[in-house]
C-alpha cells in the first residue's frame, strides 16, 4: 500500500518492486504498476537498484534537483485516475491530449505538472478544489 507517511517506507516499495521485477519475480498489482512506470524511466533505475541511498536521499528543489519518488508517483496518480476517470472527464482529456503529442507517457507528464501545480496551490491555501483546478488546466492542454 502507498498510502504512508513514512518516506522511508514509501522508498522500500519503490525500491523492492523494481527488484522484484528485474529478478523476474511475481508481482502484486500495485508493484507491476510501479514496475512499468520505473521502466519508463531509465534515469531512475540506479538509484532504485541500491535501497539504502535511495531511502535516505533527499532532493533540494533550490538546487534544482527533481525527487524521483515524487516523480513516479504522480504517474501512479494520473494512472489511477484514468483507471477510474477521476475527476471525471479525465480519461477523455488525456486521450485528446495523447493524439496530440503522439506519446502517452509525454501526455501522462504534462497532465502530471498540472496536477502538481493544484495540489500545491491547495496547500498553499490558494484554492479549496484540487480537481476543478487540475482539470481546468488539463483543459488548456488540448487547447495549446
Amino acid at each position: 500500500m502507498l498510502y504512508t507517511q513514512d518516506r522511508c517506507r514509501l522508498r522500500r516499495i519503490y525500491c523492492q518492486a523494481w527488484r522484484k521485477f528485474r529478478d523476474g519475480k511475481p508481482l502484486e498489482p500495485l508493484e507491476r504498476m510501479i514496475a512499468a512506470v520505473v521502466q519508463q524511466h531509465p534515469e531512475y533505475h540506479a538509484l532504485l537498484e541500491n535501497q539504502e541511498a535511495a531511502t535516505g536521499a533527499d532532493f533540494a528543489m533550490e538546487l534544482g534537483e527533481s525527487n524521483p519518488f515524487l516523480h513516479l508517483s504522480l504517474h501512479l496518480t494520473i494512472r489511477e485516475q484514468l483507471g477510474c476517470n477521476l475527476p471525471p472527464g479525465v480519461t477523455d482529456i488525456y486521450q485528446t491530449l495523447t493524439g496530440k503529442v503522439g506519446d502517452p507517457h509525454e501526455a501522462e507528464h504534462r497532465m502530471m505538472e498540472c496536477l502538481a501545480s493544484a495540489l500545491w496551490k491547495v496547500q498553499r491555501g490558494d484554492i479549496q478544489d484540487a480537481g476543478d483546478e487540475y482539470l481546468s488546466q488539463i483543459k488548456i492542454l488540448i487547447k495549446q
